[in-house]
């Protein structure tokens, strides 16, 4: 019998993590170690070093990041340590190791001018430190790496974590009126789908034929202010919701206006099927309750 494959996990904790770890109760001919940072320091290459060395790895999905967008602009350090040194240092262990690298980075690469959805390929351009910080991670997995895999993805949520649905859901209860922005348009995706994505290209055998960056939202294109009056009609909340234009509502860091993805790169070569963020969002919002 052919022994188990292992996969490990950073970030646990986070949304994609968990969701991963949920996951994962489906795929029971893998090994999964879920690791926080607590557990394991990615920024200290030595920990990482010892860590493989004690552990037989072959696959390696890095759902560690610093995300607090606004927050970024003043820990600049911070940001960097997590979301480029750490990723460097990992597509380097594994490397060493022959352990297949995937890493999540983020729609904020873009700085938001395009009309069309965004391409793999399309001039990236950060607007804050959180998207450059995220490219500097890109960057030091593809030049430590080569063989790894990027997933660009764009406006996350989870039944798990902090998020823009969960914090809708309790403001919708909260209030009789809220403000939203309605100029910023994106893809929303739920963590559980991409969980489900990573596991489909882990799957597929496909890496080491097919490294590089892809895309992965849900499909749907839809503002910030629709988003929340998607989840407001499915809670059921009588709260009226405004549309703002972000002019009106200042924040430390820069936010893209357009933040759409192009997914027809992993859905082709993974065979990944990608579902409408209405459908995820539904889901999510019962998994809530």
């Amino acid at each position: 019998m052919a022994e188990k494959k292992t996969i490990l996990v950073t970030g646990a904790n986070g949304q994609l993590g968990n969701e991963m770890r949920v996951i994962s109760s489906a795929y029971s001919d893998f090994n999964f170690l879920f690791v926080t940072k607590d557990d394991l320091p990615i920024d200290d290459l030595v920990a990482i070093k010892n860590y493989f060395s004690s552990h037989s790895i072959n696959y390696c999905v890095n759902c560690a990041a610093y995300t607090a967008v606004d927050k970024a602009e003043t820990e600049v350090e911070k940001a960097l340590l997590i979301n480029a040194t750490a990723v460097g240092n990992l597509a380097t262990v594994c490397k060493n190791h022959s352990a297949q690298f995937i890493h999540i980075s983020t729609d904020y690469v873009f700085d938001g001018s395009a009309t069309l959805p965004y391409t793999e390929d399309h001039p990236v351009a950060p607007v804050n430190t959180y998207g450059a910080t995220k490219l500097k991670g890109e960057q030091l997995a593809q030049q430590n790496n080569p063989g790894c895999i990027i997933i660009r993805t764009s406006w996350v949520y989870s039944s798990f974590g902090n998020n823009f649905v969960k914090t809708m859901l309790r403001l919708t209860k909260e209030k009789e009126q809220l403000n939203v922005v309605s100029d910023q348009q994106g893809c929303p995706t739920y963590a559980a789908d991409l969980a489900a994505a990573i596991m489909q290209i882990i799957t597929s055998n496909k890496i080491a034929a097919h490294p590089g960056i892809y895309n992965y939202s849900n499909t749907g294109v839809i503002n910030w202010y629709q988003f929340a009056l998607a989840i407001k009609e499915l809670s059921g909340s009588k709260c009226v919701v405004n549309p703002i234009p972000s002019s009106n509502y200042p924040t430390p860091a820069k936010r893209p206006a357009y933040s759409v993805l192009n997914t027809a790169k992993i859905q082709l070569t993974f065979n990944s099927t990608i579902p409408f963020w209405k459908d995820s969002l539904q889901k999510c919002v019962s998994l809530i309750g």
